[in-house]
């Protein structure tokens, strides 16, 4: 257990009897505002408290969570590992973490992209896992290539943390370019339209293939030292596992990738490590099928542009109907024009309901899509609007939260 400092201690006990008191209350688990009131007692609790862990932290747009949880299965074949529960990525979230898992000798935590280059200061981690970077809440986020020039010089100031890259998209292999320490992992990219010019230069970005490279700097894909093959994972000195994931999709093969290049760079045994990640099967209840009536309901989430396309790419043709929802609330991001950048063109066949407090801008925009739709604001009585069976729902934050505690209502 790392040595806690007596204002440490103090601000420990306080957020611990701040979270009992959410508890009691019952406005939830009480793990933020514990970890808030840490923090404005010893701003420097969470260096404490990752003090002689080994930890791994995992960033990105989109697939944060899901490999935090998938780097978790693998590492949990070294040992206790602490992370969080519910993806709360920014300070007062890592803090709660690993207060909750002060003994645990492993860590891996997912962390905002904004707020990586201090966390990382703050926890010195042995690895950091670097999946994509693509336009998100332009209100909060910004410009992506400010953000890539931020995390590229906040990981300059850790030359021994192993850097765990997706070299097939283009501004995270720039942010690991020049560290001394990377293992590149070819695990796709399927949202290029935020890398067609080259962050170092300006110059455009060529593509031939898979292969990229910038032609205005020396700036071009790196050969990748763990990659997909069909259904096996392909690693350096001829390893070869196949990749057998409980979660769907081309973006989660990529994401389970990386986590077992992190894992491995810790020590874990590549085979257990490779196996550990077939055992993740919901996040924070995003992929979990529920029965609504007739209906069962799988539940996708989708926070932008890139994460749209990929979970839509997941959508199974078969399906009686399809309910989008989206909200526009401030979690979610009010400005809803990176609806535009989103292909829905390829419904055919499947009934379209939209859905949402913003179903009526869905409703346009799929309109000029030529998406055959009807639009029902409540998702659960857009649920009932299909055809019984398989029903797929596709919402973003403040709509997936929203549905999944109506759902939990119903029970």
């Amino acid at each position: 257990m790392a040595d806690i400092s007596v204002r440490g201690r103090i601000a420990l006990r306080a957020a611990a009897a701040a979270s009992w008191a959410s508890q009691k209350a019952g406005r939830g688990k009480g793990s933020m505002i514990g970890g808030l009131i840490a923090l404005q007692i010893d701003k420097t609790i969470m260096g404490q408290l990752g003090r002689g862990k080994r930890t791994v932290l995992i960033t990105g747009t989109n697939g944060k969570s899901t490999t935090t949880r998938m780097t978790t299965a693998a590492l949990s074949t070294l040992g206790a590992v602490a992370t969080q529960a519910d993806g709360a990525n920014m300070d007062a979230g890592i803090v709660a973490a690993l207060s909750v898992h002060r003994d645990a000798p492993l860590a891996a935590i997912e962390v905002d992209e904004l707020h990586l280059p201090h966390v990382t200061d703050a926890l010195d981690p042995a690895a950091v896992v670097l999946l994509n970077l693509s336009r998100d809440q332009l209100d909060r986020v910004g410009e992506i290539n400010m953000i890539e020039r931020k995390l590229r010089a906040g990981l300059a100031r850790h030359p021994n943390t192993v850097v765990i890259a997706n070299c097939d998209d283009v501004l995270v292999t720039s942010i690991a370019y020049d560290h001394p320490n990377v293992v590149w992992v070819a695990a796709g990219s399927g949202w290029s339209m935020d890398a067609t010019s080259c962050p170092r230069s300006g110059e455009p970005i060529l593509w031939e293939g898979s292969h990229w490279r910038s032609t205005g700097a020396d700036f071009e894909r790196p050969e990748p030292d763990w990659w997909l093959d069909g259904d096996d994972l392909v690693g350096p000195d001829g390893l070869r596992f196949p990749l057998k994931l409980a979660l769907p999709g081309r973006a989660n093969r990529g994401n389970a990738a990386q986590a077992v290049a992190a894992a491995i760079a810790l020590g874990a045994d590549p085979a257990a490590a490779v196996t550990a990640t077939g055992t993740v099967r919901e996040i924070a209840g995003r992929y979990r099928t529920v029965q609504v009536g007739d209906h069962a309901a799988r539940l996708l989430l989708a926070k932008n542009p890139a994460g749209w396309q990929e979970a839509l790419s997941m959508i199974e043709p078969a399906s009686a109907g399809l309910v989008i929802a989206v909200n526009g609330q401030v979690p979610d991001g009010e400005d809803l024009s990176w609806l535009w950048d989103v292909r829905f063109e390829h419904f055919e066949g499947v009934q379209v309901v939209a859905s949402g407090e913003r179903a009526t801008d869905l409703a346009v925009r799929l309109t000029y899509a030529g998406v055959e739709h009807t639009t029902v604001p409540n998702p659960l009585r857009a649920i009932a609007s299909c055809p019984a069976g398989h029903v797929e729902v596709l919402a973003n934050y403040t709509a997936f939260r929203d549905l999944n505690r109506d759902l939990e209502a119903k029970q």
